[in-house]
């Protein structure tokens, strides 16, 4: 069985997402088990975890618009770039008024940064490995209504929003594992 090589743009592409796709799974996962230890309550450390978070999206986005302007516009990953901003700053300043505070913002940021990434996905299916993006854009979207409503529970943990970095990190692991194909060239 023969493979055709992918066009030069979408495979230099491929393989740059590629790349920043086994990051993210990196990063998502250590950061999980670290911040599982503390979901209970928010500490300094926890908090400065916590605005971390979306401060690693706003690189992952700036490097992503870099490396795909042949798959299309980078203009979403610019506004997901200025929410994941927003995102940090609310965090810090939820942090200081609790967990329901918290997970209203991180609640937030997981719906709109949800539709941002399955409104990204969807053109990028052709070159291969988007289905997870596209599935874990529609649970963020998800998961973040879950959040917000979560915020209002008699004693609200972290422990779900925490959790939810670690589907999104299996995705990133499934996308990268599947862009494979579309990095090969012949």
């Amino acid at each position: 069985m023969s493979t055709l090589a992918a066009p030069s743009g979408i495979s230099e592409t491929a393989s740059a997402l590629r790349r920043l796709y086994f990051v993210r799974f990196a990063f998502a996962i250590i950061w999980a088990g670290v911040m599982l230890t503390m979901a209970s309550k928010i500490t300094p450390v926890g908090a400065v975890l916590l605005v971390l978070y979306p401060l690693f999206d706003v690189g992952a986005a700036i490097y992503d618009a870099k490396v795909s302007r042949t798959a299309g516009s980078p203009r979403l990953l610019y506004v997901n770039v200025a929410v994941s901003l927003v995102t940090a700053i609310g965090l810090g300043i939820a942090c200081a008024s609790g967990i329901p505070a918290v997970l209203r913002v991180w609640g937030a940021w997981a719906i709109v940064a949800g539709l941002v990434q399955l409104i990204v996905a969807i053109p990028r299916r052709a070159m291969g490995g988007q289905w997870p993006m596209i599935l874990s854009g529609g649970i963020s979207v998800l998961a973040g209504a879950s959040f917000v409503a979560s915020a209002g529970a008699d004693d609200p943990k972290l422990s779900g929003a925490v959790g939810y970095a670690i589907p999104g990190a299996i995705f990133f692991l499934i996308s990268a594992l599947r862009l494979g194909r579309a990095a090969k060239t012949d």
